[in-house]
């Protein structure tokens, strides 16, 4: 019975194809839409995530303000990190090494061009050093990174090696950060966060200098021991914090955050926008279904002497109704179907040009979820056609043949 009821589907969609393509556009559209955003918002999740561990599970992150506001973000509040805080944080118990270092936009000359990059000053102590190479972010792909005795010396995020200026940046080129000038020693590794690739760093003294900035510090890296409580820790670290830069609980003027804290609210931030912005598509759904009801009311009043005849052959009434349902619902599962392709595609083309700009971004979407959009395209288009189909079943064999 199933079998017929889709062969009568299926001829009716020839009979009315262009009738059926418009209907299935207004379902299609509102899933393509779910589906681009789920993909989307869920590979930034995954991305987000993977560029955390990349951090390392025993970290922490003290930046200046009480939010977070990323690598280049401490210019952005008046508060400020310095040394003193360095020394605080080193003494907290399960603190293994502390890393200052100080960022700032500046003024960058290279083969007659000018840009305006982040510059990281960075210590370069043999500890300080291991400390920062065993970030992914700060890999090396060719030289080396700024060591001991460097001055004006300088290792470059991978944009600056592809194509941030209209020539590559080399091992061995000159360029001047603030007129200052400088040679580039070491390039590193693509680290796919848009940010950190297009970071100069620069020993600490040379930032320094550069920028009249004796004693400030934008963000502090913390390593604590291998198996320890790291939250444990960062509360502490609060509490030393607090204590020596003087401010109240709840007042601070420094963040200080784990690895899965950061993932955390970022991802809490990410669902947020996900809902909202699949709140929107979903309103489009609905139209599509009244687009179904439509659709089906139509075909019922040109069907009126088919469903007679049917109904003179011996059909019941409630086979007359699963005939309407099955159709509304194939509407509705073909315009899903169409609707997670053309979702997925466009999920694609969003990682072309993340891709072009050196963003990591992978759409991910679980198969529970495809097939969970495929059952709900499903039941919006056989809900839409419940009215309808009621009406088919109610008619009259002879005032159906009759046309009435």
């Amino acid at each position: 019975m199933i079998k017929d009821y889709f062969f009568l589907v299926l001829k009716n969609f020839e009979r009315r194809k262009l009738r059926g393509m418009l209907t299935i556009l207004g379902i299609f559209i509102g899933i393509m839409a779910i589906v681009a955003l789920i993909s989307l918002t869920q590979g930034m999740q995954d991305s987000i995530t993977d560029q955390f561990q990349k951090l390392g599970t025993n970290r922490i992150t003290v930046t200046a303000g009480g939010v977070s506001l990323g690598p280049v973000g401490s210019e952005l509040t008046t508060a400020k990190l310095s040394d003193k805080d360095v020394k605080t944080i080193s003494e907290v118990s399960g603190v293994n090494e502390v890393v200052g270092i100080l960022m700032q936009t500046a003024r960058i000359d290279f083969n007659r061009q000018v840009k305006y990059q982040s510059v990281a000053g960075v210590p370069t102590d043999s500890e300080s050093r291991k400390v920062i190479d065993e970030i992914s972010f700060f890999q090396i792909d060719s030289g080396r990174s700024v060591r001991n005795g460097d001055k004006y010396n300088a290792d470059l995020g991978y944009n600056f090696g592809d194509d941030l200026f209209d020539k590559s940046m080399r091992v061995g080129n000159n360029f001047q950060i603030e007129k200052q000038d400088f040679e580039v020693v070491g390039v590193r590794k693509k680290a796919g966060t848009g940010i950190h690739d297009s970071i100069i760093k620069i020993p600490m003294d040379s930032a320094r200098e550069l920028f009249n900035e004796p004693d400030k510090l934008s963000m502090i890296f913390v390593v604590t021991s291998e198996n320890a409580d790291v939250g444990k820790i960062a509360e502490e670290i609060k509490k030393d914090l607090r204590k020596s830069r003087d401010v109240e609980e709840g007042e601070e003027d420094f963040t200080v955050q784990t690895a899965e804290q950061s993932v955390d609210m970022l991802n809490q931030i990410l669902s947020i926008v996900q809902i909202i912005l699949v709140g929107i598509a979903a309103v489009s759904l609905i139209v599509g279904g009244i687009g179904i009801m439509n659709t089906m009311y139509t075909s019922v009043m040109e069907r009126t002497r088919e469903i007679g005849i049917m109904k003179a052959l011996g059909a019941k009434g409630s086979q007359i109704r699963d005939l309407f349902l099955v159709e509304s619902g194939t509407i509705g599962l073909v315009g899903g179907t169409i609707g997670i392709v053309l979702g997925l595609l466009i999920g694609k083309v969003a990682q072309f040009i993340a891709d072009l700009y050196g963003i990591a971004l992978i759409p991910h979407i679980s198969f529970m979820v495809i097939i969970g959009v495929l059952a709900f395209s499903f039941i919006i288009g056989s809900v839409s056609g419940v009215f309808p189909a009621m009406q088919a079943s109610k008619l009259k064999p002879i005032d159906a043949i009759r046309g009435h």
